[in-house]
Order: structure tokens, then C-alpha cells, then sequence
């Protein structure tokens, strides 16, 4: 019997591990390993761990490729979990080499990039809850702040999403010159600034609140409307619970 490619060892062992376990994919019945699997039946009759076992393709030494993907799910909570995981994250399991978490890393950004942009007509982004919902998706994972302009027609219907700068929000990366340019340029009617906070924390600094006095104020000469300015965190380490803050619900808009 020739031995499966799928259960070939590959890179050395980044922890320590258990004693090695039983090939669960040696074991299963002829027809019922993923790669069989999805063939006949397609994508959606594969599980979670199946499914990444067909991303990693291969296991390591006493490890096969179910195992390893199955220890993954367990690390990381839920396969949604890993759209956040960096390349560190990844080689902390033995199995899991460079290229491997390169590969990884990849496809979770393309999943961010596939959220990010929203299937069918363009969203009506009129309330707060809105916009940080939409935008959520795109800011999964990031480790900078970026800043982004929602360009909006006047039923508040996005027209384009433009990011505008990445690394803190400072006045002078977020000027108003560059976020109402793109705004003119899309003839919108009213824009949404929006900008995510890779703390969690959702609340503003000084310097936001100042980027976001400079907006409001430039907003009123140009006369494109400045419907929010959108802080986008996480609802566990926002204290208010929301996620998201508002300068509008705050009243400084």
C-alpha cells in the first residue's frame, strides 16, 4: 500500500506535544477522506476541521492533517476566530511551519477582503449600528488604525468606500483636504468617516476628537455633509458594550 501524501511530515516541532496518536486519516474508510469528499459532495458537506485540513494539506510526525487541523480549531476557539491570527500565532503549533502560516494567513485576508465588500446593492448606512457593522469585517485583525471615507449619496446609500491613511489617526494623516477630495471627486452629497481602533477600546482620543473638529468644520464650508465619525472596536473591550463609538450619539457632530 502506498503511503498517503496527505500525512507526509513537514516541519520541525515548534512545541512540545503529546506522544503521537492514532492517523485518524489512515483510518477512515476509503471514500470518506476530505479531499474524496469534497469531490463528490462539495464544499458545503466538509466540517470546519475538514475543511482545514484540505488548506494545510499535510501533517507532521505522529500528527496527521485531521489532528493538526482539528488542534487548531481547539486554539483558536472557532474557525471566524482565525481571521485575527498572525503568523506568530500560527507557528505556535507543531505542524505549522512558515509557509504554512503564510498560507493561512493569506486566505483568512482574503476573507476579510470578501466580507469587506457587500454582495448586491450598496448599504444604506444611516445609523451607527450600520456603519460599524459594515465595516467590522474589514477591520478584523488589524494591528494599525486606518481611516477610512464612506462616500454617500442623499438616501445615505454608499457610493465608495476610500481608505485615506493608515497608522494613527493624527490630524495631520486625516486632514480634511484629502477626505473631502475623494468625497468631490465621487459627487457624493455626504460623507461617513470611519476609523478602527486595534485596542478594542473603541473610545475616542484627543487627537480624534480633534480630526474630528477639523472635519466637522471643513464640512460646513464645502457643504458635503458629515453624517458621523465612527470609532470601530470590539464589544469586549468597548466598556460600554456597543463595539463601536459614535460622534454624532456623543453630540460632537
Amino acid at each position: 500500500m502506498h503511503p498517503d501524501p496527505t500525512a507526509a511530515p513537514v516541519s520541525a516541532p515548534c512545541l512540545p506535544e503529546a506522544g503521537p496518536v492514532a492517523n485518524r486519516l489512515r483510518e477512515m474508510i476509503p471514500g470518506e477522506r476530505p479531499q474524496e469528499r469534497l469531490q463528490r459532495l462539495g464544499p458545503a458537506a466538509l466540517g470546519d476541521t475538514e475543511l482545514l485540513a484540505m488548506l494545510l494539506r499535510s501533517g507532521t510526525r505522529g500528527h496527521d492533517v485531521l489532528s493538526l487541523a482539528a488542534r487548531l480549531l481547539a486554539a483558536a476557539g472557532s474557525l471566524g476566530n482565525l481571521i485575527a491570527w498572525r503568523e506568530a500565532d500560527y507557528r505556535k503549533l507543531k505542524g505549522i511551519g512558515r509557509v504554512k502560516a503564510l498560507q493561512l494567513i493569506t486566505v483568512m485576508e482574503i476573507a476579510r477582503r470578501v466580507l469587506g465588500r457587500q454582495a448586491g446593492e450598496a448599504p444604506v448606512l444611516d445609523t451607527p449600528a450600520a456603519a460599524a457593522s459594515y465595516l467590522l469585517p474589514v477591520c478584523a485583525g488589524l494591528e494599525v488604525e486606518k481611516f477610512w471615507v464612506l462616500c454617500l449619496n442623499r438616501k445615505n446609500r454608499l457610493l465608495k468606500r476610500v481608505e485615506v491613511t493608515s497608522g494613527t489617526a493624527t490630524a495631520s494623516l486625516a486632514h480634511p483636504r484629502e477626505v473631502f477630495r475623494e468625497a468631490i471627486r465621487e459627487g457624493a452629497v455626504a460623507i461617513l468617516c470611519m476609523h478602527n481602533h486595534p485596542s478594542g477600546d473603541p473610545r475616542p482620543s484627543a487627537q480624534d476628537i480633534q480630526v474630528t473638529r477639523q472635519l466637522r468644520e471643513a464640512s460646513r464650508v464645502i457643504g458635503i455633509d458629515l453624517t458621523d465619525h465612527v470609532i470601530v472596536g470590539r464589544k469586549e473591550a468597548d466598556p460600554a458594550g456597543a463595539g463601536f463609538y459614535s460622534f454624532r450619539e456623543a453630540g460632537l457632530v
